[in-house]
């Protein structure tokens, strides 16, 4: 069902929505909980990362998936990444959720400490590019430039292909916006809140097309692009705040 509403009404819905989810309390039962366990820029990074990647499915399982991820790495990120052995890698052997398993995991780390040995940050690998969505293209070419198996592949979108990189979309949310809320990081300075795109899932496309802001039936870059511009219109700063309200909406059914 669509509901039809005004520009104005839908303004005024988007805001109160936002108002009401963009909040501390939202950490707790969300990924982003994940990332706020560390206070090095690094730390937060790779946990970040990770957590981004894994987030489909149940939270619950999510978040316990991901901090063990994280007790498996002794807590400590970076130095783990930066310092493991191969035979570290070992204790990820049966590290798994859903589809994500311990090769992934391994991989993970591996291809992370490839990045750290010639960047200071992730951030430098997406600001290779001059827009969000090439950065997003540099990203996963840097990620695979290592030797992996090609199950790892479907765990990192590939925009080239269409796909709507909802968990690198969010990745790049958590990084870069920033508000006096603190939910997000705002870590990343060299990219634009103004430039980033809507993490688009099941939940906030639902949601969008029943209150008419997305009009393509596919949740794929397409639709992305579409959503984004349509939330442009409201924030032309932060149009990826919304975020907030179509996600929150969605999985809390507070239509």
């Amino acid at each position: 069902m669509t509901k039809t509403l005004s520009d104005k009404e839908l303004f005024e819905y988007l805001e109160e929505k936002y108002l009401k989810f963009d909040s501390p309390s939202f950490i707790e039962t969300d990924p982003i909980s994940i990332p706020h366990k560390f206070s090095r820029r690094q730390d937060i990074e790779i946990s970040g990362l990770i957590s981004a990647t894994i987030a489909w499915g149940q939270r619950k399982s999510i978040i316990n998936n991901a901090n063990h991820f994280m007790a498996l790495m002794d807590s400590s990120p970076y130095e783990f990444v930066m310092n493991h052995s191969k035979s570290d890698l070992k204790r990820f052997d049966k590290a798994v959720h859903r589809t994500f398993n311990g090769e992934d995991l391994k991989f993970f780390i591996t291809s992370l400490r490839n990045i750290y040995l010639k960047y200071k940050s992730i951030e430098d690998v997406f600001v290779k590019e001059q827009c969000v969505y090439d950065g997003l293209c540099a990203f996963y070419r840097e990620f695979f430039s290592i030797p992996h198996q090609d199950r790892t592949r479907r765990h990192v979108a590939n925009v080239a292909k269409g796909s709507a990189a909802k968990r690198l979309n969010m990745y790049l949310r958590w990084m870069v916006r920033r508000d006096k809320k603190g939910v997000d990081f705002g870590i990343w300075d060299r990219i634009s809140m103004s430039d980033l795109y809507l993490p688009l899932d099941v939940h906030t496309g639902r949601i969008s097309r029943m209150i008419g802001l997305l009009e393509r039936n596919q949740n794929d870059w397409k639709a992305v692009e579409e959503l984004t511009s349509r939330l442009k219109e409201f924030d032309s700063k932060d149009p990826v705040k919304y975020d907030f309200a179509l996600f929150g909406v969605g999985v809390n059914e507070d239509f």
